[in-house]
């Protein structure tokens, strides 16, 4: 990691993260998605690889706080058929890693969202909801979570971008609001927990990047906070409608960046 251009950020630089940082705690807690907006911003400001390994964990701080908010609407049937299937594209994202450059990550992983986000929406136009999320449990249930269980391992691990991919999984599925939240929460909090040895063995984390991680992560709280409050204001048709704008901006701000 280029240590030095960590201590040579400019206020507006600092400023800047602060507010992708922010925006992470409201993500976490209210539009899950939204935080693409975060990885853009830190990708402006510090070297594009470095920053995955700034930004990963403060996105564990919000993890654990939306954890503590929504714990109790998780659903565990849903986590356990998606984690082998995470576990399989993180270890590709890795390889991916090794020999990829910025550019082809950036284009990838925004071609992945844009499209994720069309057949959710072609998807929620063309069949029924269903009252509970129990789509797992039927063959095509399966193969549809396992699909973006790899793609969803695989984004987060090469660019912190698998939220976008699960939000889309979870509309699919049927979730309502708190399901969804307290399901993504659960779902993050170990996923990102697991990627922190890749990481570093990459060498994206490292003593200088902790401790910059440590003045950004006093602003994941008030998003947090801020999040929580909005959620009970926002019903389920925005909501959804929120997720899916967010996943088509930050798709869109990859490939143009």
């Amino acid at each position: 990691m280029d240590t030095m251009t960590l201590w040579h950020i400019s206020g507006w630089g600092f400023a800047a993260l602060a507010f992708a940082a922010l925006l992470v705690g409201f993500s976490k807690t209210a539009v899950s998605g939204a935080n693409t907006v975060s990885l853009a911003i830190f990708a402006a400001v510090l070297p594009a690889r470095a920053s995955t390994g700034v930004l990963l964990p403060v996105l564990i701080a919000g993890d654990v706080l939306a954890v503590l908010t929504y714990r109790r609407h998780a659903h565990w049937p849903t986590l356990w058929r998606l984690f082998p299937a995470v576990a399989a594209g993180v270890v590709a994202g890795t390889l991916f890693l090794v020999w990829a450059g910025d550019g082809v990550v950036r284009v990838s992983i925004g071609v992945i969202l844009l499209v994720m986000a069309a057949v959710t929406v072609w998807r929620r136009r063309t069949a029924e909801r269903t009252a509970e999320p129990d789509v797992v449990t039927t063959r095509a249930g399966r193969i549809k979570a396992r699909s973006y269980g790899v793609l969803g391992g695989f984004t987060t691990m090469v660019a912190n971008a698998g939220g976008p991919v699960m939000s889309m999984y979870l509309l699919s599925a049927g979730f309502r609001k708190l399901g969804f939240l307290g399901t993504s929460a659960f779902f993050f909090l170990i996923v990102n927990v697991s990627k922190v040895p890749f990481s570093a063995g990459l060498g994206l984390i490292d003593g200088r990047s902790l401790l910059l991680d440590a003045a950004l992560a006093v602003f994941v709280v008030p998003g947090a906070l801020f999040g929580k409050w909005a959620v009970n204001r926002i019903n389920q048709k925005l909501f959804e409608q929120l997720v899916i704008a967010a996943t088509v901006v930050g798709g869109l701000q990859l490939l143009l960046r």
